[in-house]
C-alpha cells in the first residue's frame, strides 16, 4: 500500500499540490485522472522520488520516503518498477538487453538466472518472439510491453505508470491496460496510473482519484465515477460525447427498466 498525506508542492510561488491525501491499495489497479496541468503528474513524480513535495509524506507500507537514508532508498528503487510515458527503452540495446538492465544493476543473481528471469518477463508479455530486436524495430504496442517486462524484472511490490496509452491506438491501449491489471492481481502489487484516458477508467478503474486544480475532488471506483455527483469529475469524463450518451442510457434504463434501442452513432 501506498499513501499519501496532505501533500503540497509549489513551482516559484504558484501552488500545484494543494493539501492532497490519499490511498492506493495492493493488489489493484489505482488511477489517478484529471485534465492536463491538474497536478496528476506532479503527484506521481512526488511519489516516485523525482520531485520533493514541500510538505506532507508518501508512505510505502508505513515507510515514510522523505526520511529514507541513502541505503533505504535503494532498497525501494529495488521494490518499485517504473513504465515511463515513452516507454523509456535504450535505442542501442535490444529488447533482450532492455530487460535484464535493471537485474544488470540490482540483482545478485548470475548472469544465467538473470537472462532466465528477463526471458520469463518477456514471455509474461509475449514478446519473447522479439528479444533480439531493437526499439526501432518493433511497434509501439510492442514496446509498451518490453518496458512492462523491464518494470517488472525485478519483482517489484510497486509498480507506477505515467501514460501507458500514450501514441496507442484503442485496441492496443485496452491490451496493455488489460495487461497491466492481471500483472498487477498475479503479483499483488501497488500500482498507480496517472491518466486521462477514460477507456482506462472504464475498464481497470478498481480505485480512482480524481485531480483538478491541484486538489483531490473524489475518489472512488469505476461502477462509481458515472454517478458521482461531483461536478468538477462530470465535466471532465462528459467532455467525450459518447459517454454523456452512454450515461443518459444508464439512467433511462435504471427508471423504467426497459433497455431503450441503441441507434450509433448517437442521433
Amino acid at each position: 500500500m501506498i499513501e499519501i498525506e496532505h501533500l503540497v508542492k509549489s513551482f516559484d510561488g504558484r501552488v500545484v499540490l494543494n493539501d492532497i491525501s490519499a490511498v492506493f491499495e495492493t493488489g489493484k489497479t489505482n488511477l489517478i485522472i484529471g485534465r492536463s496541468g491538474s497536478g496528476k503528474t506532479v503527484t506521481v513524480k512526488s511519489i516516485i522520488g523525482l520531485l520533493k513535495p514541500d510538505s506532507g509524506r508518501v508512505l510505502y507500507d508505513g515507510r515514510d520516503l522523505l526520511s529514507m537514508n541513502k541505503s533505504e532508498l535503494k532498497h525501494l528503487r529495488r521494490e518499485t518498477g517504473v513504465l515511463f510515458q515513452g516507454s523509456a527503452l535504450f535505442d542501442s540495446m535490444t529488447v533482450l538487453e532492455n530487460v535484464l538492465f535493471p537485474l544488470d544493476m540490482f540483482s545478485r543473481e548470475t548472469a544465467r538466472e538473470r537472462e532466465r528471469r528477463a526471458l520469463s518477463c518477456l514471455e509474461r508479455v509475449e514478446i519473447s518472439h522479439a528479444r533480439d530486436l531493437y526499439p526501432s524495430e518493433i511497434s509501439g504496442g510492442m514496446m509498451k510491453r518490453a518496458a512492462i517486462a523491464r518494470a517488472i524484472a525485478l519483482q517489484p511490490k510497486y509498480l507506477l505508470c505515467d501514460e501507458p496509452n500514450s501514441g496507442l491506438d484503442p485496441k492496443t491501449s485496452l491490451v496493455i491496460d488489460r495487461l497491466i491489471h492481471s500483472i498487477t492481481q498475479e503479483y499483488n502489487m501497488t500500482t498507480i496510473i496517472n491518466t486521462h484516458d477514460m477507456n482506462s477508467v472504464m475498464n481497470i478503474g478498481e480505485n480512482i482519484i480524481f485531480i483538478s486544480e491541484g486538489r483531490k475532488e473524489w475518489q472512488g471506483t469505476k461502477e462509481q465515477v458515472i454517478s458521482s455527483g461531483n461536478k468538477a469529475l462530470n465535466d471532465f469524463i462528459f467532455a467525450s460525447d459518447l459517454l454523456r450518451k452512454a450515461s443518459e442510457l444508464q439512467e433511462l434504463e435504471e427508471e423504467t427498466g426497459v433497455m431503450p434501442t441503441r441507434k450509433f452513432p448517437p442521433e
